[in-house]
């Protein structure tokens, strides 16, 4: 049985992620704790919305209600950007150090020499990701999704579907783009061709993405299960059916995190409950029993042995799956 270490915290858990070997979790009032020879807190932001890791995994970046981005890194917070009484909601890490973040109908890249390139748009910015090679950024919007090289002056590229997109990401091969939306679906695009791609029958919203570890699969929140779309085929997952895994009768799951190395998900519950299952044939370990609220957040340490998780009344832990 994995070993479990919680961390009793009194704020709902934004983000749950190990920096270098630490494990860091970033709360709704601004403290980033992390667990680091003892229990050691920092103070960013005066309302924290979002946070993520860096690319390379060495700061934890957050985002929040003061308009502002720090960079977490140890016991040093530095501040990225300053947006004034704007709240920032959508944030993403980019290559060589860049940070994408959004408020209202603009989103700001901002690259590691500290310029910075603002980017408007029709509607608000609801979600941002970075392509996995090269400098290119997806801004999920109102009808679709737009297509960004911030390092260049070229026009962007408009990917049309009704509706309100909340969330984006692309495949790790860079051939596919996909959104979250408000209706309890996730839609997708092929982007050597544009075709589209229609993930329905959610009962509730899907708030959390996760793509394996060479992406062959798409996991999901937003069901009773984990819902995991297949992505190895060269039209992704359109005419397949996807992998439910983790079933239960009586929860949702609220969080999904896959394995840095092996085809296993990790999955989260809104009973607080953990488990892990594996792609190849729905086989399931118990990580966590049940708690007091939501699983919020997850994140593996880079070599998949740990698994870092916060939840949305302020349990948070670290599951040690190699004991």
């Amino acid at each position: 049985m994995p070993t479990v270490a919680p961390l009793d915290l009194d704020a709902h858990c934004i983000a749950a992620a190990f920096i270098g070997a630490t494990p860091h979790f970033a709360l709704a009032d601004g403290a980033v704790h992390r667990l680091d020879d003892g229990h050691k807190i920092m103070r960013t932001n005066d309302g924290l919305l979002t946070a993520v890791p860096s690319q390379d995994g060495s700061r934890l970046l957050t985002a929040g209600e003061d308009g502002k981005v720090f960079a977490v890194a140890g016991d040093a917070v530095e501040q990225l950007a300053d947006l004034g009484r704007k709240w920032i909601g959508a944030l993403a890490a980019g290559p060589q150090g860049a940070v994408a973040y959004a408020s209202g109908r603009n989103a700001y890249v901002r690259f590691a020499d500290g310029k910075v390139r603002e980017l408007s748009h029709p509607r608000t910015v609801e979600g941002l990701a970075f392509a996995p090679k090269g400098m290119r950024l997806a801004v999920a919007r109102y009808n679709g999704a737009t297509l960004h090289f911030p390092a260049t002056a070229g026009a962007p590229v408009e990917l049309t579907w009704a509706g309100a997109h909340n969330a984006v990401t692309f495949s790790p091969d860079g051939n596919f783009l996909v959104t979250a939306m408000q209706e309890n679906a996730l839609h997708g695009w092929k982007l050597a061709d544009g075709k589209h791609m229609r993930m329905s029958g959610y009962p509730a919203k899907v708030k959390s993405l996760s793509w394996s570890v060479k992406g062959k699969w798409l996991a999901s929140s937003g069901a009773p299960a984990a819902i995991v779309w297949p992505f190895s085929s060269k039209d992704g997952p359109m005419g397949k059916a996807p992998l439910e895994l983790g079933t239960r009768g009586n929860t949702v799951v609220t969080c999904v995190a896959c394995h840095p190395a092996e085809e296993i998900v990790a999955v989260g519950y809104e009973d607080g409950m953990v488990l892990a299952a594996r792609m190849a044939d729905s086989k399931e370990v118990l990580l966590r029993r049940s708690g007091k609220g939501a699983v919020s957040a997850l994140g593996w340490d880079r070599e998949g042995r740990r698994l870092a998780f916060g939840g949305a009344e302020g349990e948070c832990g670290v599951i040690d799956i190699s004991a």
